[in-house]
């Protein structure tokens, strides 16, 4: 996963193939930045949102997926033009105390991550083979410790390849589920408007917001871009990356939003009203009884598959924060090992796996700001980007997309100082 790892960019790009042929090429680094957005902390926030409210906050998921697009691009931009990651840059501009601090913060978000994703992949292996939570948190980590070593060992496209077939796996498992639910589509289109009911639908808001728009993926998607094409001073060859990357990510993320709208669809139409939906395994048994055991076996083989695939691309994550803000390079197999603990205590604790899903959620919300507002204002600044600054429309929009993160994060913290969550 570092630098030196991928070291051959002139070869993405080749002038004997057709533009379409390479532009599909250079495609890759956004679906690994895409497994973030389909993590098991979505399954618990959606199926809860969906079990609880119905179709009410389909609207926070297409607002969060529009803002997931301009910020995943907005990263990989930052990586492409600069020739350094998010992390590099904040790292290079700060004074020590300030980058301890920062990364302090980075950590505690990806411990959150990390925590959701194996928590998630042990209830997947519980529901599928009646595992013990803590047994099957050993496998994920010991499952993903694999997968990482196929980047470390086979380089970042074989990594992206892996991620692709996980991300078909996952979209399959939750959005097949649709083929046989009764969604009412009239009420989900009308989900579109904005609005709330009560602080519970805030914090739930704030829990999908962070599940689906999260800093570790904000942070890593400039690594990736810069690992995956490698630093160039050719405005020409800048210009074709920034163009192919900017189709990653749509492609990416429409796979990705769909399959978070499908789990809030899913949830509205088959588990309202039903007994134990307030966790994934009671909403797993719930969707078995109403849908049929075909349908909860892939049910929990895309929830096997997310987690599988999440907790890989977050410890990825880390590990490029890590070296980025303080310059320490830990080996990424070295790093899943000490980054599996908390999950491990929470589930061998007995703490309740969905409550732990929703609450890690809650937390990445929080830390979003710090992600976004630094990589707005480094891509709209002329000094860091050259021409390649962010132009109005791009300011505007990366503007208003901080602003609706900061607002909501500050609802949810009010609310909760209050009390009224």
């Amino acid at each position: 996963m570092t630098r030196e790892s991928v070291e051959q960019p002139a070869t993405d790009i080749r002038a004997d193939r057709p533009a379409e042929r390479r532009l599909l090429w250079l495609i890759g680094p956004a679906f690994v930045a895409a497994i973030a957005y389909v993590d098991p902390g979505n399954v618990a926030a959606n199926l809860t949102a969906g079990a609880q409210y119905k179709y009410l906050l389909v609207w926070v998921l297409v607002a969060a997926n529009v803002m997931a697009v301009i910020v995943q691009y907005l990263s990989a931009k930052l990586g492409i033009v600069t020739g350094r990651s998010l992390p590099e840059l904040l790292g290079e501009r700060m004074p020590r105390t300030a980058r301890l601090l920062y990364w302090a913060q980075a950590e505690i978000i990806a411990a959150a991550t990390d925590m959701a994703e194996v928590i998630g992949g042990a209830i997947a292996l519980q529901i599928l083979f009646g595992l013990p939570l803590l047994a099957g948190g050993v496998i994920v980590g010991l499952v993903s410790m694999g997968i990482l070593a196929v980047q470390s060992r086979r380089g970042q496209r074989a990594f992206e390849f892996v991620m692709m077939g996980l991300l078909a796996v996952i979209t399959i498992g939750f959005v097949a589920s649709l083929v046989v639910s009764p969604v009412d589509w009239q009420a989900a289109a009308a989900g579109v408007v904005p609005r709330f009911e009560g602080s519970r639908s805030v914090l739930l808001a704030a829990s999908m917001l962070g599940a689906t728009v999260m800093p570790h993926a904000v942070y890593l998607h400039s690594a990736l871009a810069l690992d995956r094409h490698g630093a160039s001073g050719d405005p020409r060859r800048v210009r074709h990356l920034l163009r192919a990357n900017r189709w990653d990510v749509i492609f990416a993320l429409i796979v990705a939003g769909s399959v978070n709208i499908a789990m809030l669809l899913l949830a509205a139409a088959s588990l309202p009203g039903v007994s134990g939906t307030d966790s994934i395994e009671g909403a797993h048994t719930a969707i078995t009884q109403a849908l049929g055991p075909v349908v909860g076996v892939i049910f929990g083989i895309g929830l096997l598959a997310s987690g599988l695939a999440s907790t890989s691309v977050g410890c990825y994550a880390g590990a490029s924060v890590m070296s980025g803000l303080l310059r320490v390079r830990v080996p990424i197999l070295v790093r899943r090992a000490i980054t599996l603990i908390p999950a491990l205590v929470v589930l061998g604790l007995g703490v309740d796996p969905t409550w732990a899903l929703v609450i890690s959620q809650v937390v990445l919300s929080v830390g979003i700001p710090f992600a976004v507002i630094p990589l707005v204002w480094f891509t709209s600044r002329r000094g860091t980007m050259g021409t390649f600054a962010n132009r109005t429309p791009l300011r505007i929009a990366g503007a208003v997309t901080v602003a609706a993160i900061v607002a909501l994060n500050g609802a949810l913290i009010v609310l909760t100082a209050i009390g009224a969550v």
